[in-house]
Formats: structure tokens, sequence, C-alpha cells
């Protein structure tokens, strides 16, 4: 059974990795269009097109969203995915042309194996290419290629972050998915056990840092402003507005709060991105909290999915 995000009808992920240079991008496609919305809680975000996202904005649907390595170059990449997508006739169409709606979000990666090589046009298209509905590969791909946490005593602290998904049938026909890219400055533990996934371990003794408590006394420690951020897609064939698809964003951030201590520091630029594919009836708290459930286990399963990648690697 497929568990991940791109088992909401209308949805396809696509990632471009290039594991020997540690970056990529990942793409959420959905050509037909849906619902956008989006929130911002980091204080360092690097994103594109989210202004238009805004309920008091007119354009209403998106075609894709790529949530990307290579801090703020990485925006790059959405170029390619909208001249996939206008190759192939997708697009809000403007009477001369269709111009594909295509926002994103960017994490920093540059420190993880080459600052030179980031994600680029080219990478997008080809994650744009490669997106299909099977279930999506998950651990040190796509945009979660270079992504580390646990940064408070610098890279040579890290741990190994990643990219994760997970959906949850919350019946009725209603499903509700998330794909996260986690690179956070903070620690990761699972919430529903209070297990510590990784995080900052001290270079010297190898020993566990509690992140939210070093933060507390010391402050910022050596982590580096703005080279962090989790950034993450949530979809549901939920029939949702722009408002209200912002409103989930916005409740979508508690799975962050759950699950990365700590979270939405001036030093990440955490974001998620709403997308709604259908016309089912139901509430926006139910898809809502449907969202943070999905959100944790997403979070949850990157970790664990990237440790178990980074152990492989030569």
């Amino acid at each position: 059974m497929n568990e991940t995000i791109t088992r909401v009808p209308g949805v396809k992920v696509g990632h471009a990795t290039d594991e020997k240079n540690g970056t990529g991008c990942t793409v959420v496609r959905v050509e037909e269009g849906a619902v956008g919305g989006v929130v911002v809680r980091g204080g360092a975000p690097g994103t594109r097109e989210t202004d238009l996202l805004d309920p008091s904005n007119l354009v209403e649907r998106v075609h894709s969203v790529v949530l990307s390595g290579g801090s703020a170059y990485g925006l790059d990449s959405a170029t390619g995915v909208m001249r996939y997508l206008e190759e192939h006739g997708y697009g809000l169409d403007v009477g001369v042309a269709r111009v594909p709606i295509v926002p994103a979000a960017v994490l920093f990666d540059l420190a993880y194996k080459n600052a030179a090589v980031r994600p680029d046009a080219r990478m997008g298209y080809e994650a744009a290419a490669q997106a299909t509905d099977e279930p999506v590969e998950e651990g040190s791909v796509g945009a979660g290629t270079g992504a580390t946490v646990g940064k408070l005593l610098g890279p040579d602290g890290a741990s190994k972050g990643g990219l994760g998904s997970y959906a949850v049938d919350l019946g009725d026909g209603i499903v509700v998915g998330a794909v996260v890219a986690v690179n956070a400055v903070g620690e990761v533990r699972d919430p529903e056990t209070n297990e510590w996934l990784a995080g900052t371990r001290d270079p010297k003794t190898n020993e566990v840092i509690d992140s939210r408590a070093y933060l507390l006394a010391h402050g910022t420690g050596h982590a580096l402003a703005g080279a962090n951020t989790t950034i993450g897609v949530v979809a549901t064939n939920a029939r949702l507005t722009k408002a209200e698809a912002k409103k989930v964003a916005s409740l979508a951030h508690n799975a962050f709060a759950t699950t990365i201590h700590p979270a939405h520091t001036m030093m990440d630029g955490d974001t998620i991105f709403v997308l709604s594919t259908g016309d089912e009836e139901t509430s926006v708290d139910r898809v809502g909290n449907g969202a943070v459930r999905a959100m944790e286990r997403a979070i949850v399963r990157a970790v664990r999915a990237g440790t178990k990648s980074d152990e492989k690697r030569p």
C-alpha cells in the first residue's frame, strides 16, 4: 500500500539527486492545478511565489511546488519545472500563453559536500519529468540529499537528515499526505515515543546534546544563520479555499514543534505549502489535524531513512 503523499489523487512526486555533490531537488507535480496556501514560520526563509498564495491575491491554483537544496541558488530549479509544464501544455491561461505557477522553497546544504554545485533549471526539469504517482522514494534523495540536523556545534556535530513522506486516510474517501525535507538546526524526536532520532553530538565525546537546553544556555552556539530549514508540502483531496489552505498550513507547523526541538528559530527558514486537489467536503480542523499527523510521521521517516542512506554511503 502507498503510505506516501502520492496516495492523494492528482499528486505526483519526482526527484533529481546529485549524490556526488550532495544536493538535489524534489517536485510535487499537480499539473491540472490545485488550490494552494503557504505559511512561513522560520526566520531565514528562501522562497518564491509565496506572496501569490496569499488569499487576498488573484491566482488561486498552482501547478507544482519545488523543494530544493542549494540555498537561494536552488530557486533556479523552479525555472526548469516551469519549462517542463509549459512544454506539456499546463499552466494559467493568459490568452497568449499558459503560465505555470510554481512556488518553491529552499534549504541550505552548501556545507554538506560541494558548495559550488547547486540545483539548477536542468535539475528542476529532470525532477518534474521523473514525477510519478508511485510511492515516494525517501532518505538522501532529492531535496533531502544534503540535509543535516543538529548543527548547534557546527557541521562536525550534525547528524544526517533527509526526505520523508506519509499519508493519512481520514475515511469518507479523504486523504491527507505530506512530504518534507528535514534540515533543522535542532534535534529530531519521535513524538510518539520521545525517542531521540538525530541531532547534535559533541564532536569530542560523541555524546548527545540537548539542543533546546543548549540554546537556552548558550544562544546560537556555532550554528550559521540561514544554514538550516525544514521545508514541506501537505496535499489533500478535500476541498479547500486559499484561506483554508493557509490555515491548514498553519496547523501543519504544529508537527514541526512536536518533532523538531527547537523549531522555527531565526536560523531556520521553516516553510509548509498546502495543496487541495479535490472536491471532498469536510472540516478544516479535520484536514489540519490530519496534516499534523502526516507531517509528524513524514519527519520521522525522513530522518530514519536519511540515517540509513548515510550508513550505506562509502
